[in-house]
């Protein structure tokens, strides 16, 4: 078979959006849903729930006090549920990558027969790597900007809102959000281009980005120099903000001397004497966005080592293969020299 030079080059991008026209609805439709619901709580919700615990906080339970209770365990239960939307959006993306973007078209063969009529398996990828992630940042970005919002609502007004520097609040209340949904996506893609199998490729992928976030999670609070606080027995430890490391001050000395295990109260009144105070080594309130920004920065570093693996994947699983068809007859037969 020869090239023709003059057969016009398939629209890569119209054809996946129309291929994928579904999962676009689908996730359209999950990050409306997710953008209304951190409206009300950033306003309707949050001012219930903190008129319920102005009135718990007016009352004198000497006698009988009656207050919203519903306002704010309404509040509360809407609030988990954001926040675990926005972060399973990443496993979502890497599932439908995994499996519909990659895995099933390399199973049903898909992929191969658009290798032969003009698109060429690098390009064909790149289309399932950009086009997906310029979807995936537009819809993310916005979610933790309104989750951030609806989060900052209940501060300093609702005695049950969530510290900074909870797991998954932090995670969804920052562009960590984004950058770990575009993780999953070059996740998911891998998963499919090694497995070439649609369930497979789900599960992989998944856990693949699994894997990321757990990795990150464990460097994270070593990417931005941390403070390190000494405060006296009575005072206590530091309880707000991301600890990375805690103990007691030796009396004698100055040294560091680990938190004892209180089996019981004389094995801690004996640790204790040994000690003039805790030290702790952590990240305040004020480290939020330097911590969040280095954060995005190694995982969207991970997310290129994923990208450049999908592509080496692709080169080992296509080898020598070219572009070399005509352009298709009136009966979808191909038309060869």
């Amino acid at each position: 078979m020869t090239t023709d030079p003059t057969a016009p080059r398939p629209r890569t991008a119209r054809w996946l959006l129309r291929l994928h026209r579904p999962a676009l609805y689908g996730f359209a439709a999950l990050v409306i849903a997710l953008a209304a619901l951190q409206l009300a709580l950033a306003g309707p919700l949050a001012d219930a729930a903190a008129e319920g615990w102005r009135q718990v906080n007016a009352c004198d339970f000497a006698t009988k006090c009656s207050y919203d209770q519903a306002a704010i365990l309404r509040y509360k239960d809407y609030y988990n549920y954001a926040t675990y939307a926005v972060d399973a959006l990443p496993f979502l993306v890497a599932a439908w990558a995994g499996a519909a973007l990659t895995g099933r078209e390399l199973e049903t063969g898909t992929a191969r027969l658009a290798w032969t009529q003009g698109t060429s398996p690098a390009r064909w990828l790149t289309a399932r790597l950009a086009l997906p992630a310029v979807v995936v940042t537009a819809c993310t970005c916005p979610l933790f900007w309104l989750h951030h919002r609806a989060w900052s609502a209940g501060q300093g007004r609702l005695d049950s809102a969530e510290d900074w520097n909870a797991l998954a609040t932090f995670h969804a209340n920052g562009p960590t959000a984004a950058a770990l949904a575009l993780a999953g996506l070059a996740a998911g893609v891998l998963a499919g281009l090694l497995l070439r199998r649609t369930l497979p490729a789900l599960v992989l992928g998944a856990a693949a980005t699994g894997g990321v976030w757990a990795l990150v999670q464990q460097l994270m609070p070593h990417l931005w120099p941390t403070v390190t606080r000494v405060t006296t027995l009575q005072q206590g430890g530091v309880g707000s903000g991301i600890i990375v490391e805690q103990g007691l001050v030796a009396r004698s000395g100055g040294g560091h001397l680990p938190l004892p295990h209180c089996d019981t109260t004389a094995t801690c009144d004996a640790a204790l004497a040994k000690a003039s105070g805790y030290y702790t080594v952590y990240h305040p309130a004020s480290h939020y966005w330097p911590l969040q920004l280095t954060t995005s920065a190694l995982v969207l570093t991970l997310t290129g080592l994923l990208v450049l693996a999908s592509y080496l994947a692709l080169r080992h699983l296509t080898g020598p293969l070219r572009p070399t068809t005509q352009p298709l007859g009136a009966e979808g037969a191909l038309v060869t020299a």
